[in-house]
C-alpha cells in the first residue's frame, strides 16, 4: 500500500470514527501566572473521554458504596468538600468552563495512598493518603490542585491522542475494512491509555506547576507541596506509594517546585483567604 493511500485511509477512519474527530493541536487552558502554554496534541473529543470517565468514576463509586467503603468518615469528606470548594473558584484563571462542571468529592476508606480527579471534575481521596502521611489541609490542597490540573488540562484526552497518533492508528489502517473493529479498538484503547496508564513526566511538571497556582490562590501555603513530596519520599521507603507509582518526587522535582516560589508566594499572600 502506497504511503499516500495510507494516509487517506487514516484521515478517513480518524474522521469517520465516533471517538476521534480531528482536532489538531492546541492548548486546553490559559497559562496562569506560571506559564503551562504548551500546544498539546488533541485528536479525540473531549465528550468522548468524558463519557469513558463517567462510566469508570461511576463503576468505582458504585463498588465502593457496595462495600460499605464510601464516604464513612464524615469529618473527612467535609474537610475534602471545603478545600475543593476554596479551590474549584479559582480553575476559572486556567478555563472558563470549569466553574460549570459538575465538581463531585468522595472519600474512599482504603489503606491505599492514592487520589485523583478524574476529567469533568471528579475527586477521589483513598483515606490511606490523608492517614498515613498525616496530611494537613494545606498538603491535601497540593494534591487536589496537581490532580485538579490534569483534568484542566486535559492529560487523559492527550494520552490517548497521542497513542492514536503513533502506534495504535496503524493497526487500526491495516485492517481498514472492519471499520466497525477499528473503532471498537480505539474506545478500548481510551479507556486503558487515557483513565489508567501513567501521565508523560511533561504533563506531570505541569500538574505540579498549576497545583501551586491553584492552592496558592485559594489561600493554601504553596510550600506545603513541598512538604508533602517530602513526606511522600518518606513513607514510599524505598518503594512508591500508588499515587507517586508514575510519577516519583524526586530531589529535582522539590527544586522546581522551589523555583516557582518567587511567582506564586505573591497570589498567596494577597489571598483573602490565607490561613
Amino acid at each position: 500500500m502506497s504511503m499516500m493511500l495510507k494516509k487517506t485511509l487514516l484521515v478517513s477512519i480518524l474522521s469517520t470514527s465516533l471517538v476521534v474527530p480531528m482536532m489538531g493541536c492546541s492548548s486546553t487552558t490559559n497559562s496562569g501566572v506560571v506559564g503551562a502554554d504548551r500546544k498539546q496534541l488533541l485528536l479525540v473529543s473531549s465528550e468522548e473521554v468524558l463519557n469513558l470517565a463517567n462510566q469508570t468514576y461511576q463503576q468505582t463509586i458504585s463498588e465502593a458504596r457496595r462495600a460499605g467503603k464510601l464516604d464513612v468518615n464524615a469529618s473527612q469528606v467535609t474537610r475534602l468538600k471545603r478545600i475543593a470548594n476554596n479551590l474549584i473558584p479559582h480553575t476559572g484563571v486556567y478555563r472558563a468552563d470549569a466553574g460549570t462542571w459538575q465538581w463531585q468529592v468522595h472519600a474512599i476508606q482504603s489503606d491505599s495512598v492514592n487520589a485523583y480527579v478524574m476529567p469533568g471534575g471528579k475527586i477521589v481521596f483513598y483515606s490511606g493518603i490523608i492517614e498515613k502521611l498525616n496530611l494537613t489541609d494545606a498538603e491535601i490542597a497540593a494534591i487536589m490542585g496537581h490532580e485538579m490540573a490534569h483534568a484542566l488540562r486535559e492529560h487523559s484526552r492527550e494520552q490517548i491522542s497521542r497513542q492514536v497518533a503513533t502506534s495504535s492508528v496503524i493497526g487500526i489502517a491495516s485492517s481498514a475494512l472492519g471499520l466497525s473493529s477499528g473503532q471498537a479498538q480505539l474506545a478500548s484503547l481510551a479507556g486503558e491509555v487515557g483513565l489508567s496508564l501513567p501521565h508523560s513526566r511533561t504533563q506531570e511538571a505541569e500538574a505540579d506547576k498549576i497545583g501551586l497556582e491553584l492552592m496558592a490562590r485559594a489561600g493554601y501555603n504553596p510550600n506545603a507541596a513541598v512538604t508533602l513530596w517530602q513526606k511522600m519520599q518518606a513513607q514510599s521507603g524505598g518503594g512508591s506509594p500508588q499515587f507517586l507509582s508514575t510519577h516519583p518526587s524526586s530531589a529535582s522535582r522539590i527544586k522546581a517546585m522551589q523555583d516557582l516560589m518567587p511567582t506564586v508566594l505573591p497570589l498567596y499572600q494577597a489571598s483573602p483567604k490565607r490561613g
